[in-house]
Order: C-alpha cells, then structure tokens, then sequence
C-alpha cells in the first residue's frame, strides 16, 4: 500500500471509530429519550381519559438518580400540583412490609416458613391452625377474606373512622371455614397478611410498626412511613378522591380509618420511602448474607400464576409478600395497592438499583359501579406501568 494509501485508511479508520464511538454514546440516550417520550404520552392518555384520576404522582430510580413524573392535581380544590414527597395511602403494597418483616424474622431463625398459626397464636382461628407463615405469605392457606364479611361490612358502614384492633378484624371470620385446602392453590386474601403481623408480633414481642422501623433503620431510614390508628392523614399528602360522572370529584382521604387493613393495607408513605423499601427487599438486604438468605430468596420466589389486586403491569406471578410483573421490557419486582381514593404500584429490578413508585389519587378499578369508564382508565393505568417500567429498565 502506497504512503497516501495508508494515509487514507488512517483517516477512514480513525473516522469509523469516531462514530462508533458517539453512536455507542447516542444509543443510550435515544433509548432514554424514546422510553421518556412513551412514559409521558402514557399518562397522558390516562388522564384524557373522562372520569379519571386527578392526579398522578411517580418516581422512578435508575442508579441512584430520580426522575419525577406527575399530572394534574394532588389537591383540587387548591389546584395545586403533586409534589414527590407528599404522603398517601399504600393500600395493600404494605403487603410487602408485612413479608419483609416475616422474611427478615425466619433470616433471623424467630419464626419459620412452616411455623403455623395454631403454634404462634394458638386459639385464633381453630379452623385454620394448620396454615403456615409461608402459606399466608404466599396466599394458598385458603385464609377467609375479611373485607366480604358481614362484621367489615357493618362497621365499615356504621363506624368507618372508628379504631379497629388487629384482633377485630380477625374476630370477623375466626369461625369460618378454609376455602381450600392449605398449600394447594392460589387465592388472594387481605386476612393473610393481618395473620402475618400478628404472627411478627407474638415470636418477638415487638409491635409490627416499631418493626417496620427497624428494617427502615437498616436502608438509611423511612421517615415518612407511617400506621397511623386515627382517621386523620399525617401531612403534607396527596388527596385521595372519588370520582362520579357529572360531579366533582369528592375528597375521601380521611373518611375511613385505616387501622381496619393494618398489616394488610393501612401505612401511609412516600414515593421516595416507598422506592428505598423495594430496592432493599428486592434485593435481599432484610435477609443477610450466607446460605440462609439463598433458601429465603429463593423459597419466597416460587412463583405462582396470581395477580396483585389490582393486577399491576403485564404477566402478574405470585411469590411470597412479593409479585413479579413481567412485561415486553423486562421483568420488576413489587406490590400493587388500592384504597378509598388511591391506587398504588411500586417495584424494583431484580439487583435493586431501579425501582418505580406511582400512585394516582382514585381507586378507579375495571370493576369500579357507577363510572362508565372506568374499564378504560384502569387499562390506561397498567399501560402507563408498562411504560413505566420500559422507562426504569431501558
């Protein structure tokens, strides 16, 4: 090859390198700019939609940095808009603290997956002293639900801002019968994690919140988290409203005490507190290190095919206190929530470094009487989590 030859080639190699170089350096942010772009015309679309939520408040984590995503209005009547650290109501994603707790107690050898209720609480529910901690967990001990008794239904109505004891609220199914038999097929359940906390309580004597915060002491801390026994919404705080057609939508936020979903559904959080808890329960930091944390994570991860109520994004798989929602971008790991006002979606990547915190201030399920649309804002809703996690993973 001639001197002006290889002068050339030099050039045109040099050149090539150059654009692999900024091509390896554009792909990344094209990605991100396309994932972004998707998110926000999903929500977008959910809040097109007549008769939807107010507001949508969300934080996704992709190693160590935040973003923040919101619409509409956290207050309504205030006109004022979402912020990222007001509080709202977790509905039953504080299924996932009640399995942190129980999974960090058997890490801890205080309590075991086969440890029954009849051994821990011995008398409080005779029908079903053969279902296990890992059963209640995994919700195959066939546990009576507890929201569809005539107890719940008649306090619920007569007294919603009334204080209701854990025990209570097993009192409202402690003579019925199992729906199956334990261990032989998925059924959700809120009467199973209620069981969970009180199983916590009784192996170490500690109340279920102060162990909540322990764990939160170990991942830098969950100040925000709260399980409050009144009525009254710690703030600052998302509204939480319900929407009928033709109206205004009402606030609801304190019209029902929260004590009566306890270790099923009453904390009150933060997306930022709600992002730190799932990026360390994903990950395993509750379980120590060795070969009993390996038996913990992998036990906990047998999955079963059980959606999240509501069903959070994609395919839903039921493990113990955890769910895996498997989507076209990749799979997270996490718990979906819904109470008077709110529903909730938070997860985390498998390695806990990207997590997703949302939360839309109205309940609005596919089944919700009295909204004509509400089919579609549900859909709209798990779209947008598709999005959402499309955007996390990238």
């Amino acid at each position: 090859m001639t001197r002006e030859g290889r002068g050339v080639a030099a050039v045109f190699t040099g050149s090539l390198v150059a654009i692999c170089a900024m091509a390896l350096l554009l792909v990344p942010h094209q990605a991100d700019g396309s994932t972004r772009f998707n998110l926000n015309q999903a929500l977008n679309r959910v809040m097109a939609v007549p008769n939807g939520p107010p507001g949508i408040s969300m934080q996704i984590v992709r190693n160590g940095r935040s973003q923040y995503f919101r619409r509409g209005y956290s207050n309504v009547r205030n006109r004022t808009r979402p912020r990222i650290h007001q509080r709202f109501r977790i509905a039953s994603v504080a299924k996932a603290f009640s399995g942190a707790v129980a999974l960090n107690l058997v890490a801890r050898g205080r309590l075991r997956f086969r440890s029954t209720i009849g051994e821990i609480l011995p008398g409080l529910m005779p029908k079903a002293r053969q279902v296990t901690l890992g059963q209640a967990l995994h919700h195959t001990g066939g546990l009576p639900e507890y929201v569809r008794s005539r107890g719940f239904i008649r306090d619920i109505t007569n007294r919603p801002k009334a204080y209701v004891p854990p025990r209570k609220i097993i009192s409202w199914v402690r003579g019925e019968g199992l729906t199956h038999r334990p261990g032989t097929r998925y059924e959700y359940s809120d009467t199973d994690n209620i069981v969970v906390g009180l199983m916590a309580q009784r192996a170490t004597g500690v109340r279920y919140i102060n162990q909540i915060r322990w764990l939160g002491r170990k991942i830098g801390g969950l100040r925000a988290t709260y399980m409050p026994s009144r009525v009254r919404m710690p703030g600052p705080y998302i509204r939480g409203y319900e929407i009928e057609p033709a109206k205004k939508p009402v606030d609801i936020s304190e019209i029902i005490n929260p004590s009566g979903a306890w270790a099923s559904g009453g904390i009150v959080s933060t997306l930022p507190n709600l992002s730190r808890f799932f990026r360390a329960y994903v990950a395993g930091r509750f379980f120590g290190q060795g070969p009993r944390a390996k038996v913990i994570k992998r036990v906990q991860r047998t999955w079963l095919r059980g959606e999240s109520q509501p069903a959070g994004p994609g395919n839903n798989w039921a493990g113990m206190g955890l769910f895996r929602y498997s989507t076209k971008c990749g799979v997270m790991y996490g718990h979906t929530g819904s109470f008077p006002g709110y529903r909730v979606f938070a997860a985390s990547s498998a390695d806990g470094k990207r997590s997703i915190a949302f939360v839309a201030n109205a309940q609005i399920l596919s089944t919700t009487q009295g909204n004509p649309n509400a089919k579609q804002v549900s859909a709209r809703i798990r779209r947008a989590q598709v999005a959402a996690v499309c955007h996390a993973l990238r």
